[in-house]
């Protein structure tokens, strides 16, 4: 009755339909272990209630599922796999050795597979429950393993797989190793939070708060993150229904719109969100990966979730309120109208003695007796002298003034704190200067995106790009996903200027960024964020195509994390350093820099 099973395309859907059916088997510990990102060894071992002898040999037939009795279980479906084709589709495209057994039998059975062919059956000695082993994926179809991707994109496809299904069951404890080193480690716990503590770390525990309706179609519990945590990388966002993780971009606006007018446009809240509905209102078998799910009344859903969702930001608004009921709380004296007469208050008098000489040393008045040892001090002798103040007569008494007798003393240091030209910074986003035909106005943003932009491309060329170092190294929390992002572009960011190193499975440390990148603590968790979403893009194309998408984000980035410009002496520079560039005129996306506003146009106004 159903025949679309899901294709095997890269190792983490081998990973996903295994550990799917270690939980269905009533497992309480599973083991992942992965070798060179799945292509040599995918090995998921249990302690479920294994097979019979003639069930691990039917197990690898297409349609065979001991999950179902009858067609009408189809309406009621409770567990992950209920097609019969996920062992087979395995099966196919690699080597494939399982063991298993039954707590009822003294030994257990091994089944060898390859190409769909069975290569051999055999009793064996071995621990109630499963272990299946799947080598060489694709080894018979070089074309779709030719088309894997690196080894910490499917490693991170994988990691991905493992944490949907490990959020699921937190009374499950699980383990993912890869190449011998342990990814996660999580052992059972008490509830649905611990277990996204233990996944995701405690940063993201500490900025979720729970939810929770019960209406008459669904239950809904779970966590959504607080406002002021929405981040703009796509990550911690999960859905859940009768245990099954699921996509749902409808459900994801009813979030989205319980948080409008809170977070920042193009920001995204974490939120883990568990349904439980009646599995005769839901169809799970839309979807080849049954990753999407059509529900019977999904408007009112829609509605269910948003309300929850708005109900948890108001009992954790960020305001304090207060309790005036509470009896430790101090009271706040009243002050009576005879205050002043037991603590006079009187205006405090400034004392200032116009004659003081700070080159004078006490008991001697004498100064130039003391700065006449050479021409030197000769002359800071007539310098102070003459910055000494004067008395005039005015209105209302006598005024002093300073005077300068060397109307060139400045002019020492003029080419270093002015700039040749003169500048007006207009709001901190334009420069306006003059040119031959009238005024040029200069905007910072996109010129510094545009020197940004010629850095980054010499930088991912040959010429390496200069990295600002940081007061102190930043620690930022990116979890295991984000890790093996950054670990995967590490050459390309350290090109660009970024010191990044790894520190932890989930955490990684900054110590240096870009020249011309704000490297304030506060602002690097939020450039590393950005940097996660930049990364995470993995459109392919012609190499120099890609240089050239990845040299404009980082330099919208950067301009984009720059402040606003204050100083004439900095408009110089930047104007300087602009019109030396190969196109001054236009950002790498073809947006206007510079704009000429002629003389006979500002007439035309008076």
């Amino acid at each position: 009755m159903i025949a679309a099973g899901e294709v095997v395309q890269r190792p983490a859907s081998v990973v996903k339909e295994l550990m799917e059916n270690a939980v269905d088997a009533g497992a309480t510990d599973v083991k992942v272990v992965i070798t060179d990102a799945g292509r040599t060894l995918i090995q998921v071992i249990d302690n479920g209630c294994g097979m019979t002898p003639d069930d691990a040999v039917l197990c690898f037939e297409r349609h065979a599922t001991s999950k179902l009795s009858s067609a009408e279980d189809l309406h009621h479906i409770l567990t992950f796999g209920f097609r019969g084709e996920a062992l087979a589709s395995i099966a196919a495209v690699a080597e494939v050795s399982l063991r298993t057994r039954i707590a009822s039998e003294e030994a257990g059975v091994e089944v060898v597979m390859a190409g769909s062919a069975n290569k051999g059956t055999r009793e064996v000695s071995c621990p109630v429950g499963t272990n299946i082993s799947v080598r060489n994926l694709f080894y018979n179809i070089p074309a779709r393993r030719k088309f894997l991707k690196s080894d910490n994109v499917e490693l991170r496809h994988i990691v991905e797989a493992f944490q949907r299904v490990a959020l699921t069951r937190p009374d499950i404890a699980f383990s993912l190793s890869h190449n011998g080193r342990d990814i996660h480690v999580v052992k059972a716990a008490k509830s649905f939070k611990f277990r996204i503590q233990d996944l995701l770390g405690p940063s993201v525990v500490g900025d979720i708060v729970d939810i929770g309706a019960q209406t008459s179609i669904a239950s809904l519990q779970g966590y959504v993150g607080k406002p002021e945590s929405a981040r703009k990388t796509l990550g911690n966002q999960f859905f859940f229904v009768n245990g099954r993780y699921f996509r749902s971009p409808y459900l994801h606006k009813a979030v989205m719109k319980a948080y409008e007018n809170l977070i920042p446009e193009g920001s995204t809240p974490s939120y883990f969100i568990y349904l439980e509905v009646d599995p005769a209102t839901v169809d799970v078998n839309i979807h080849p990966t049954k990753a999407e799910i059509k529900f019977e009344d999904d408007q009112l859903l829609f509605q269910t979730v948003m309300a929850a969702v708005k109900e948890a930001m108001g009992r954790s608004s960020v305001a304090g309120s207060l309790d005036f009921d509470n009896p430790e709380a101090r009271d706040i004296p009243v002050l009576g109208t005879r205050f002043e007469e037991y603590r006079p208050s009187s205006t405090p008098t400034v004392g200032v003695d116009w004659n003081y000489n700070p080159f004078e040393q006490e008991g001697d008045s004498s100064l130039a007796l003391r700065m006449t040892e050479g021409p030197r001090m000769t002359e800071g002798l007539r310098m102070t002298e003459g910055l000494r103040m004067t008395e005039g007569s005015g209105m209302g008494g006598s005024t002093r003034h300073y005077t300068d007798p060397n109307p060139n003393y400045g002019a020492l240091f003029e080419d270093r704190t002015l700039p040749t030209a003169q500048m007006l910074i207009v709001q901190g986003r334009y420069i306006l200067t003059q040119s031959a035909s009238g005024i040029m106005v200069v905007h910072v943003r996109r010129a510094r995106e545009r020197l940004f932009y010629d850095r980054f491309r010499k930088a991912l060329g040959e010429q390496a790009h200069v990295s600002q170092t940081a007061l102190f190294p930043v620690q930022v929390n990116v979890g295991v996903k984000g890790r093996l992002t950054l670990d995967e572009h590490g050459d390309t960011l350290r090109k660009l200027g970024f010191e990044i190193a790894p520190f932890g499975p989930d955490t990684v440390v900054v110590s240096g960024v870009p020249e011309g990148y704000d490297a304030t603590p506060g602002r690097v968790e939020t450039l590393v964020g950005d940097l996660l979403l930049i990364l995470s893009d993995e459109s392919g194309g012609l190499p120099e195509v890609m240089e050239q998408s990845l040299a404009q984000k980082f330099a919208v980035l950067g301009a984009s994390a720059s402040g606003k410009m204050t100083s004439p002496l900095e408009a110089q520079r930047l104007v300087d350093a602009l019109l030396q560039s190969e196109n001054p005129e236009f950002t790498a996306a073809g947006r206007r820099i510079i704009s000429i506003v002629p003389a006979d146009d500002l007439e035309k106004r008076f």
